[in-house]
């Protein structure tokens, strides 16, 4: 009998409410887009929904451009496996803009690279900019 093959979509991406990785809810879309303003505790990444593929393990990884943590140095990139609980399965795959050092807050700007890897195949990516923050956009989201 033949393998059958999973079946992949990326449901959404982009900018997030803030996520709970205790809770079963992922979290909600508030703006799609590839462009993320570096405004601290900012949730962005992407959802994907995977079918026919019950019991098979997912490779994730986050490529972030250089992040400096809270002693100065340099994060690897954040990755890990999930294990796929049904036929019918959503995950998240984001991160948050943190200030960790603080000179840090310039080394979240560029590309963030995230990627699910399902049997060594890339299945879903998406690249996000992070950029500075536009204080004239800022404001006028605000009524000022």
């Amino acid at each position: 009998m033949a393998k059958r093959s999973p079946n992949v979509e990326i449901l959404s991406y982009g900018i997030y409410s803030t996520w709970d990785s205790k809770s079963k809810e992922l979290p909600k879309i508030q703006e799609f887009t590839l462009t993320v303003p570096a405004n601290e505790d900012i949730e962005f990444g992407f959802v994907v929904n995977i079918k026919k593929a019950k019991g098979q393990r997912i490779y994730y990884c986050i490529n972030h451009p250089g992040v400096v943590g809270k002693k100065g140095q340099v994060l690897s990139p954040f990755d890990g496996e999930e294990h796929i609980n049904s036929n019918n399965w959503d995950f998240y795959l984001g991160d948050t803009i943190q200030l960790l050092h603080p000179d840090g807050l310039e080394s979240n700007f560029g590309e963030w690279h995230m990627s699910i890897q399902l049997n060594g195949k890339v299945i879903a990516e998406k690249k996000f900019n992070v950029v500075a923050r536009d204080e004239g956009q800022f404001w006028k989201k605000r009524g000022y």
